[in-house]
């Protein structure tokens, strides 16, 4: 057992990310049967089929999940009350201020992790009052920290300065990665991208297909004027590139990315118009698998190359 363990009651320290068109009672259900810590990303999801969702979350598994929420969605209000209504017991927050929020889900019992991407921001989810944060870096898929700072670099800064649990983001999908992650001073990681190309994952397969064709270098962070975004090279993010060099305002781009394109994208599956949002460890994910034995696998090579390392003779 460690912190992260602990805090969830799970028995990996493996938290699935809560991605926007990925992220279902499905997906949520099987990571936490298999051991790790599923999350329903409620940022694609009207109040409604949020309440939908985790009901049907709490019926196919009986291990602890929780919920993701973008703060700067509307409807807040509405879905922080249904969380409570629905006696969900952990909540992610990001996008927004912890203070917020973190205080009133607490009063109710709720635990508090809140997503960041520098130390500054990791010290004021602290301050606020929350349970642990997840500090991401730039590698990651979907939105991102202005900072550009590196998973590598940017969990040992957090870690110096914060004393509660800290679980680390972007770049990781293999045991090797999550062992690094934990060396550098992270307490569990979160995966995103390798949880979007699962069967039990709620995005279109077309998408899912794409992920696993990504190659090195097939992804890229835009559209910093908005909120940074990390999206797969297709012709959207071509078109993109090309309104950018005629040096945009800020309503250029806010009227090519249109409404809704995420969804276009990733759950619609119009690999060609959609935003398709995945992170930099796509290069590694070559095949679409059941989340149960993605978990397996991590955890089989976590403990393998511990173990190795641990006769090596420097």
């Amino acid at each position: 057992m460690n912190q992260i363990t602990q805090l969830f009651n799970i028995q990996y320290p493996i938290i699935q990310g809560g991605m926007i068109w990925n992220s279902g009672y499905k997906l949520a259900s099987a990571v936490s049967n298999a051991g790790g810590l599923g999350l329903i990303g409620a940022g694609s999801m009207y109040p409604e089929v949020l309440r939908e969702h985790i009901q049907k979350c709490k019926k196919a598994t009986d291990k602890p999940f929780g919920v993701n929420v973008p703060m700067l969605y509307p409807n807040i209000e509405e879905i922080i009350n249904i969380i409570i209504e629905e006696g969900v017991k952990i909540v992610f927050t990001s996008a927004g201020n912890p203070k917020t929020w973190t205080s009133h889900l607490k009063a109710n019992g709720i635990t508090v992790v809140h997503v960041v991407s520098s130390s500054k921001f990791a010290l004021k989810a602290q301050e606020a009052g929350v349970d642990a944060v997840v500090a991401e870096g730039f590698e990651a898929g979907g939105h991102n920290g202005r900072e550009e700072t590196t998973t590598l670099t940017l969990i040992p800064m957090v870690r110096r300065n914060i004393t509660i649990p800290l679980i680390a983001a972007g770049g990781i999908a293999t045991g090797r990665g999550m062992l690094a992650a934990m060396v550098l001073g992270a307490d569990g990681v979160q995966m995103g991208s390798r949880f979007a190309a699962t069967v039990e994952s709620s995005s279109h397969e077309d998408f899912k297909k794409t992920i696993i064709e990504v190659e090195e270098g097939g992804t890229q962070l835009t559209l910093k004027e908005l909120a940074p975004v990390r999206l797969i090279k297709n012709k959207f993010y071509n078109d993109l590139q090309d309104l950018y060099n005629q040096c945009p305002t800020t309503e250029q781009l806010k009227t090519l990315l249109g409404r809704a394109r995420a969804k276009r994208g990733m759950f619609e599956g119009d690999l060609i118009e959609g935003e398709l949002e995945i992170g930099q460890i796509a290069g590694l994910i070559d095949e679409i698998k059941p989340v149960a034995q993605i978990i397996d696998e991590v955890m089989a090579e976590f403990d393998q190359v511990k173990e190795s390392i641990s006769r090596i003779h420097f």
